[in-house]
């Protein structure tokens, strides 16, 4: 056979492009849409707790109101999720993401906000956004064949509406008010859910047994540890939230600002999200035997996120660490939501990614909480140093994992 005729077969063999079906775009258009309204969301809410005269301590307030339900929450999302189909759950939470949004735009037009206001909705939004979370990964496989192809321009659009979505506030903010802000992100989801409407009936049917809720939790965790390569990635991503993500953004930001100014960290930002996106097109084209250990080597790439603040490299070489470490992260994404949605059954994926979510989520609040602390008794730039070699030692770990090493592209393919 020759060059010409092996590329001919394997583009015969590849599954048709996401783009081809109309259930996909809806779900990308929908998805895409719902990122741009949670990019929204941080700069709003900031600029309204800080304008209602509540502060800083109020910002965390609120914040710590929107994430805490979606921590203790979302396991029983994903139950939800398998019981009512994923459309069912997260068209719903869009609709309460909605209203609770408008309702937080009401509040502000009119008289003096009470901070207990801002905090119940952010509330009912995060509990909202615990119901939409985990249906996110069963949706993908029946929207789409090419599985990841379609995680690959999802991660791209992830990264397009993080650099956008706060530009989009402030503007809003500056040259309207922050009322309207509001409006825009309820808007925002009410084209989130008319876009998740219309994908019924998507070949697998809801979990009509009469199992109680902690019986289908057991299900979800006992399908969660059965599998080493699920339970280990997860283990090892616990412990680098904590020490690596957790440090990494406050204190990596503070002392950016204070090496490269504001407008340099906000460039250097913007190379991190460029690097996202140069990920996700490789994500799109790549297609490695074993994508976990291909994944999990790119993203010793990101141990150079907090490593150059750390040692206060120029700005040139900062903002390329951030090419690096965003397109390292970025990869790895569309390495593990592939083989998650590959390996597990839809009959349960929705249970399984709950407990991803939770166990990727649940500890870097606690890693951000400590490190100010931290960073007071050691110093700022120690505990990034810190942060970049416990980052690489991690990596290290994971891919000492059998079952990660040998996990191959689908459950026929092993890999070795």
């Amino acid at each position: 056979m020759t060059m010409d005729e092996a590329t001919a077969q394997r583009e015969q063999d590849a599954p048709p492009s996401p783009w081809r079906s109309r259930r996909f775009r809806l779900f990308f258009t929908a998805r895409s849409t719902s990122l741009l309204a949670d990019g929204m969301l941080m700069v709003s809410l900031t600029t309204a707790v800080l304008g209602a005269g509540y502060g800083a301590g109020g910002v965390g307030y609120a914040l710590a109101a929107w994430m805490a339900p979606i921590v203790l929450l979302v396991l029983f999302g994903g139950v939800l999720a398998d019981r009512f189909t994923p459309q069912v759950m997260m068209v719903g939470a869009d609709v309460v993401r909605m209203v609770a949004m408008l309702a937080l735009a009401a509040l502000l037009i009119g008289s003096h906000v009470r901070l207990w206001h801002i905090m119940a909705l952010l509330a009912l939004s995060g509990a909202a956004t615990a119901m939409f979370q985990p249906g996110l990964a069963s949706l993908v496989p029946r929207v789409a064949e090419d599985i990841q192809r379609a995680n690959a321009l999802l991660r791209i659009s992830e990264a397009v509406c993080t650099l956008l979505g706060p530009g989009v506030a402030g503007l809003l903010v500056a040259y309207w008010n922050v009322a309207g802000s509001f409006v825009v992100i309820a808007a925002a989801y009410a084209l989130s859910a008319l876009g998740l409407a219309p994908l019924r009936g998507l070949g697998t049917a809801k979990d009509e047994s009469d199992d109680p809720l902690w019986s289908r939790l057991a299900t979800g965790w006992h399908e969660f540890r059965s599998r080493s390569w699920l339970w280990g990635v997860i283990a090892v991503w616990a412990v680098y939230g904590l020490f690596v993500f957790g440090p990494a953004l406050p204190l990596g930001a503070a002392l950016l600002t204070e090496q490269h100014g504001a407008s340099g960290y906000g460039w250097i930002a913007s190379a991190d999200g460029a690097g996202t996106i140069v990920g996700g097109l490789l994500g799109m084209r790549v297609r490695p035997a074993r994508p976990l250990v291909a994944g999990a080597c790119a993203m010793f790439f990101f141990s150079l996120n907090p490593l150059a603040p750390a040692l206060g490299w120029s700005f040139t070489a900062t903002a390329l660490t951030g090419v690096l470490a965003g397109c390292g992260f970025a990869f790895w994404g569309v390495m593990w939501a592939t083989s998650v949605q590959s390996h597990i059954p839809l009959a349960v994926l929705s249970r399984v990614s709950a407990y991803d979510v939770a166990g990727s989520i649940m500890v870097i609040p606690v890693g951000r909480a400590l490190a100010g602390p931290a960073a007071d008794a050691y110093g700022a730039d120690r505990v990034l140093l810190f942060s970049s070699v416990v980052g690489l030692v991690l990596i290290g770990v994971m891919l000492a994992v059998p079952a990660v090493r040998a996990l191959g592209r689908s459950p026929k393919e092993p890999g070795v």
